[in-house]
């Protein structure tokens, strides 16, 4: 699925080392050396090696910390090209010493981060570049146990939390539904609004590493998915071309010469009328995900525009809309 979605990696989660009980719970007693017999590894690795597909792996911090460079010189022996390090929780002289460590290590290791279970970005990713991402984001994953995840929370994300670094939403949840029929599911766990706010989120929402939240399934010939195949997670040049705390905004992402804008809004439907005048000269050819009449539906249009055009997106309530434009000539 990882090599259909055009997706660069696929992270091996927490249960995948022998005495770790996928319940993200610190055990003494665990490997983080041995993958549990269910798991063969090093045919997994081979495996997505061969379709272009790089593995990464979820670790427990405590499970780590005691032979970290052991650890990660195995890690890069075997070919992972990743750690997503859980459950630090705090921001206390030792657990940053830690972060400082563990970045040293990976970096020596040629192993890419992302810190998981995080306080909030210091400019950290400054120094370290392997270091990708990080939580410190009331994110997707709250979805499963409460009903904080709202479009509003969404929406006031990029004015707060993002300002300070990337951060690892995990966005891309499939199963959507409207605001009012939301229930909070550790199993098959749904999100608020639109599937194309949920698109929206690969641009609006800054990290060089993009999670996809859903189970694999939920992508195979699923309306949007074509979208985050094609979506990059890094960028030459950002403008924000509207916006409100809490309310909505439009961003445009530019990598080489194609551009992405995202926008999304709350609980409250808006049409809003963007300007293309940072797109320059020529004709631009212009692909639009945008909302449909059920939360799961996703509209997929063409048309050539000029930065002479307004672009008008109708966006439904706790919706959103994604459009990559690319010069025809």
């Amino acid at each position: 699925h990882a090599a259909a979605l055009k997706l660069e990696y696929m992270l091996i989660d927490d249960g995948w080392y022998v005495g770790n009980q996928g319940n993200g719970r610190y055990s003494a007693e665990a490997d983080i050396t041995r993958a549990i017999p269910q798991l063969d590894l090093p045919m997994l690795i081979d495996h997505a090696r061969q379709r272009g597909v790089g593995i990464w792996v979820w670790a427990h911090w405590r499970s780590l910390e005691p032979r970290m460079d052991a650890v990660f010189a195995q890690y890069q022996a075997m070919g992972i090209k990743g750690v997503k390090v859980d459950f630090m929780d705090r921001d206390d002289q030792q657990m940053v010493a830690f972060f400082h460590r563990l970045m040293h290590s990976a970096a020596a290791h040629q192993l890419m981060v992302n810190m998981h279970g995080a306080y909030r970005p210091t400019g950290l990713n400054r120094t370290w570049p392997n270091y990708l991402t990080q939580e410190g984001v009331l994110g997707a994953e709250n979805n499963k146990w409460s009903r904080r995840i709202t479009p509003t929370h969404n929406l006031t994300l990029p004015f707060t939390r993002m300002l300070t670094g990337p951060m690892d939403y995990t966005p891309g949840g499939f199963r959507n539904v409207a605001v009012g029929a939301f229930e909070p599911a550790f199993v098959a766990p749904r999100v608020m609004g639109t599937r194309a706010h949920q698109l929206a989120m690969f641009v609006v929402y800054e990290s060089p590493l993009q999670m996809v939240a859903d189970s694999p399934d939920m992508y195979v010939d699923a309306d949007g998915a074509d979208f985050i195949a094609d979506v990059p997670a890094s960028w030459d040049e950002t403008r924000v071309l509207a916006g409100a705390i809490g309310e909505h905004i439009v961003i445009a992402r530019r990598k080489g010469k194609d551009w992405y804008l995202g926008a999304m809004t709350n609980e409250q439907a808006r049409t809003l009328d963007v300007s293309l005048a940072f797109l320059g000269k020529g004709a631009w050819a212009a692909t639009s995900w945008s909302d449909g009449d059920a939360p799961t539906d996703v509209l997929r249009t063409q048309r050539v525009l000029a930065s002479s055009d307004k672009l008008t997106l109708a966006l439904k309530a706790s919706g959103g809309a994604v459009v990559k434009l690319s010069p025809t000539e």
